[in-house]
């Protein structure tokens, strides 16, 4: 097989699963519209033959697929302002606006935190991640403002790396989130994986999830909502929005985790604020820490609630 094929065989619970879906649950990077676009182009072989999206699958049935290799996408330099925090030769901390999609993907391939990178340190970004994340080593949602470390060189991305995977970077965010939380702070220690019904969401998911351990902490109650800082110990896609909508207290303003909330205040997505950011610098082991200030919508709110 050459390296753009993948084999999977199938396991006993995706038995009687159409393809299309079984496919989903193995290769979650890439939408249902575009396997079943591979599986009409005849690049998914089962058993050693083509078959329709709708077949259902078989317990240990051998499915080849063959993901023909993108076209690199053309990612410019653009000068778009960045408010920077921190800066040094190794790294940056960048404090994203609210909307700022943080690196190029489909539909997006502009007006990211990348092209502004790109325009404003030159070549110095660190390559590990590719071109479209070039000096990104971990990221927050478009609507999520706030801290954002970013790599120069791959020495810089490496240690960051590192210490994100020991969970000994500091990240504490601030948000409001729907109803009156009582305990004045409280640990939500909840698996978050893929939603098992809908792939473009998260969802606690005690079978197939990975660890989340969010920290809380009450800042200021309100008569229907609560102002709180979650220190985040890991770092699960959509790990606070998740978890704060787990424990019956969803973001304001959040429109995928909070469905059927009435979003009064006329918000752009939900109210998150990375707000501190704390890690050891990869050259000097020195400890720095950032704070970002909050953006102006956010102080309004808390002056209106």
């Amino acid at each position: 097989m050459d390296e753009n094929t993948i084999t999977i065989c199938v396991s006993e619970e995706m038995e009687e699963s159409r393809l299309d879906k079984c496919l989903l649950s193995y290769m979650d990077t890439l939408s249902r519209t575009y396997l079943q676009k591979l599986i009409k182009d005849g690049l998914v072989l089962v058993n050693g033959r083509t078959v329709k999206a709708n077949y259902q699958v078989k317990a240990e049935d051998m499915i080849n697929v063959t993901v023909p290799p993108s076209a690199e996408p053309d990612i410019r330099p653009e000068n778009i302002p960045l408010s920077v925090l921190y800066e040094d030769d190794d790294v940056l901390v960048v404090d994203k606006p609210k909307g700022m999609v943080v690196h190029p993907a489909p539909g997006h391939y502009s007006g990211t935190m990348v092209n502004a990178l790109m325009y404003y340190c030159r070549d110095s970004l660190s390559g590990i991640n590719g071109i479209l994340r070039p000096g990104i080593v971990h990221r927050i949602d478009k609507d999520t403002t706030g801290s954002v470390i970013v790599c120069k060189n791959d020495f810089a991305h490496a240690s960051i790396a590192a210490q994100l995977k020991e969970h000994s970077i500091t990240r504490k965010y601030v948000a409001i989130v729907h109803g009156v939380i009582k305990n004045d702070q409280g640990t939500i220690d909840a698996p978050i994986g893929r939603h098992p019904t809908d792939r473009k969401r998260m969802a606690v998911n005690m079978r197939n999830g990975k660890e989340a351990v969010t920290h809380f902490r009450v800042l200021q109650r309100f008569s229907d909502y609560t102002y709180v800082e979650c220190r985040l110990e890991t770092g699960r896609t959509h790990q606070i929005r998740v978890h704060m909508s787990h424990i019956g207290h969803p973001l304001l303003g959040d429109e995928v985790y909070a469905p059927g909330r009435k979003n009064r205040y006329h918000l752009q997505g939900q109210t998150l604020h990375a707000q501190i950011l704390g890690f050891s610098h990869p050259r000097t082991g020195a400890y720095i820490e950032t704070c970002a200030p909050l953006p102006e919508y956010f102080e309004r709110l808390l002056q209106i609630l």
